[in-house]
């Protein structure tokens, strides 16, 4: 087995990056020759860790195929000094592996005990933003403008690594070995496209909130509410979402949301509906008491459907129902509104609830 170390500045002008590495934590990754750890084998580990100013990059090399003990031993070994273990796709792929090898050679680990951070698994819950072709690692370090010299991927290499051991070229093991330093190094770079999840689970302070006209782009005018954050961590790159009245962007420094102002007549659905009479004429509900005194020709027990009373003013959407009293235009309608009210407007407490419901909202969609 080889034990390649090597060293590098640590610098990083990113808030969130300084943030999430800290000194208990390491980055990790493993190369196989395979997905199933029954039929194929770890040949390469690569870690980094930081100790101080500097990172350190161990890489743990398989000569052949009995150093899989070894490059376990010493990776496990390493592994025990820290708490948080950084990884891409290490909760779907690299620990299930490592796990299943450590118990074939009889290898104690404590994988359990670790608190993880899955790059991989955190970018995927943000999809909806980032629109990418697919969520591998140098798909995402191509959206960030990252460059690497290593150019194969995983599979790639597993028929490198057989040349290798054929003929312990070495020109084979300096590819294989570039490719999981650029891997695990890489990982560090990718820190900063967490800022979306951070920013998405409120990162974030709110700046102004405002009410302004709108002209759409088939020239009909309207009324939006326009709430400005200011972002906790710098975004990498601009990204939005759309859907029906709601509209956010998330810039370098700043998210802003667009929502469309309802202006007219709504219904307020009373749920108890068998309480009610329906007045046709009114076109409204009213309760069992007062619906005595109404000739029986005038009235008629509520549905579901008609078990309303009208109201006019502004009102916001909302997804689900965090604000009340909830309207509706019919009866069936996912989509609810509240009213709009100045006392809305100047609570930060509700406008950050309203924020985090169109963020969770986004993420479902």
């Amino acid at each position: 087995m080889k034990h390649i170390q090597n060293e590098q500045l640590f610098i990083s002008e990113n808030a969130l990056t300084t943030s999430l590495f800290q000194e208990d934590y390491i980055f990790f990754d493993i190369e196989t020759t395979g997905f199933s750890p029954t039929n194929s084998s770890i040949y390469l580990v690569g870690c980094l860790r930081r100790k101080n100013d500097k990172l350190i990059i161990d890489q743990f090399f398989a000569e052949n195929k009995d150093d899989e003990v070894l490059v376990l031993k010493e990776f496990m070994y390493l592994l025990n000094q820290h708490s948080t273990i950084i990884s891409f796709n290490g909760i779907g792929f690299d620990i299930p592996f490592i796990k299943a090898k450590c118990k074939t050679h009889r290898i104690p680990e404590k994988l359990h005990s670790f608190s993880y951070i899955d790059i991989y698994k955190l970018v995927s819950s943000t999809k909806f933003l980032l629109k990418l072709p697919n969520y591998k690692q140098k798909t995402i370090e191509a959206f960030l403008g990252l460059e690497r010299e290593d150019k194969y991927s995983g599979g790639e290499l597993i028929n490198v690594y057989d040349d290798y051991m054929k003929n312990q070229s070495e020109e084979a093991e300096k590819l294989l070995l570039l490719h999981n330093y650029e891997d695990v190094t890489g990982m560090v770079d990718l820190l900063p496209i967490l800022s979306y999840n951070h920013i998405l689970n409120g990162a974030y302070t709110i700046d102004s909130v405002e009410i302004a006209p709108f002209t759409s782009y088939d020239g009909e005018n309207g009324t939006e509410m326009i709430i400005t954050l200011t972002n906790d961590y710098t975004a990498p790159k601009r990204v939005s979402f759309h859907y029906k009245d709601f509209y956010f962007t998330i810039n370098k420094n700043e998210t802003k949301l667009r929502i469309g102002v309802y202006e007219g007549e709504l219904k307020y659905f009373y749920e108890n509906f068998k309480d009610y009479y329906y007045l046709p004429e009114e076109d409204m509900a009213i309760h069992e008491s007062v619906a005595t005194f109404v000739d029986k020709d005038y009235r008629e027990k509520a549905k579901a459907s008609n078990c309303y009373t009208r109201k006019s003013g502004q009102f916001l959407p909302q997804c689900a129902s965090i604000m009340a009293p909830v309207f509706k235009e019919n009866y069936k309608d996912k989509i609810t509104y509240f009213e709009l009210t100045e006392e809305f407007i100047k609570s930060d407490i509700m406008i950050r609830r309203y924020v985090e419901h169109i963020f969770a909202y986004a993420n479902r969609k």
